[in-house]
């Protein structure tokens, strides 16, 4: 397979890649309810916020890279639509003759790297836009490599479909009885996991740029905030769950390796564990966020006291072989629909 080593790298403008335009809805709620995407200051849902009745006069025609200038959360962050959409005006798009759904993949993952420019009161302008510099791989001419890019994202597709061919085709156990079907009873989580532990805080100041996942707050890209290089001050993790204490407050997931944890985050841990019961788990302390907002964070007080539902054996003991089917054939099930989408031989 490619390796990122395999070529040589070189900074360029935005404006030397793309030719910007700007998106036409400035008052969606003028719209009413229908079919087509509405694509707003979100990356999540790949953009899409609402569908609304078409009016052509605000469409833009897809195949482009959608720039989110505004908008908390969200601001610098970079999406690829394939399809036609309505855009709100806090985005502008890029288009280029060398943009397919591979190369955009590519091209959107060097973008992201600056979002930590921007934020709620520093927006992305046009003229901050357009002067953005992304490092990207270069071919003998000294310009971008799209050949490279385009295969580097192709190989890395069929490996990870299959990934999905292969754990479709192994034999599954018995699936397990619907949720509601199932006894549940309430669990702390203090008895739940033998280590609840915070981040430890770093100041961005104080961060520098390197290869190791920083976890906090946020919301999306399973909390990962950025890459920061490792210090002995840093507190490290692995194969635990992690819970938001402020911020996205209650936002929970799985971390399979090794991170830095910021004092935004609280890391629970129990060896025992395999990736599927913490992810059942991390579902039900999801719900916690109801509890919770900017002005109430999860302290280590409240933590200690947090009781989650979870299913139970008959002995009322938590019921890991059940939580870890249900996840299998959760999995299944997803896996399953996106291989027939792509017309994958299963076989």
């Amino acid at each position: 397979m490619l390796n990122l080593n395999d070529r040589e790298w070189k900074a360029f403008k935005v404006k030397n890649i793309f030719a910007i335009e700007k998106c036409k809805c400035s008052s969606v709620s003028t719209l009413k309810q229908g079919t087509f995407p509405y694509v707003g200051a979100t990356n999540r849902n790949n953009g899409i916020m609402s569908f609304v009745e078409k009016k052509d006069k605000w469409v833009t025609k897809g195949n482009c890279i959608v720039f989110i200038c505004d908008g908390q959360g969200s601001v610098g962050y970079s999406i690829y639509k394939k399809e036609d959409f309505i855009g709100s005006t806090t985005l502008k798009v890029g288009r280029s003759e060398h943009l397919n759904r591979y190369t955009a993949h590519f091209l959107v993952s060097a973008l992201d790297k600056n979002r930590q420019m921007y934020s709620y009161g520093y927006k992305r302008n046009e003229n901050r836009l357009s002067n953005e510099s992304i490092m990207l791989p270069t071919a003998d001419d000294g310009q971008p490599d799209y050949a490279f890019m385009e295969q580097y994202i192709r190989e890395r597709e069929d490996k990870l479909k299959q990934k999905y061919i292969d754990f479709v085709n192994a034999e599954l156990e018995t699936p397990p009885i619907p949720l509601a079907e199932k006894t549940w009873g309430v669990f702390y989580l203090k008895d739940l996991f033998d280590i609840i532990q915070r981040g430890k805080r770093l100041v961005r100041e104080h961060q520098q740029a390197g290869k190791m996942p920083y976890v906090s707050s946020t919301a999306m890209n399973n909390g990962i905030d950025g890459f920061i290089s490792t210090e002995r001050t840093t507190r490290e993790f692995s194969n635990c769950l992690t819970i938001a204490n402020s911020g996205s407050v209650g936002s929970s997931f799985y971390q399979p390796s090794k991170f830095i944890a910021s004092d935004h985050i609280t890391h629970l841990k129990n060896d025992s564990y395999t990736m599927y019961v913490y992810l059942f788990i991390a579902t039900m302390t999801k719900r916690m966020s109801e509890k919770y907002n900017f002005n109430r964070e999860i302290n280590d007080y409240r933590i200690s006291k947090e009781k989650i539902l979870l299913p139970t054996t008959d002995e009322g003991s938590p019921d890991y072989e059940y939580m870890e089917q249900y996840i299998k054939a959760v999995m299944f099930g997803k896996y399953k629909k996106y291989l027939e989408y792509q017309k994958c031989p299963l076989l």
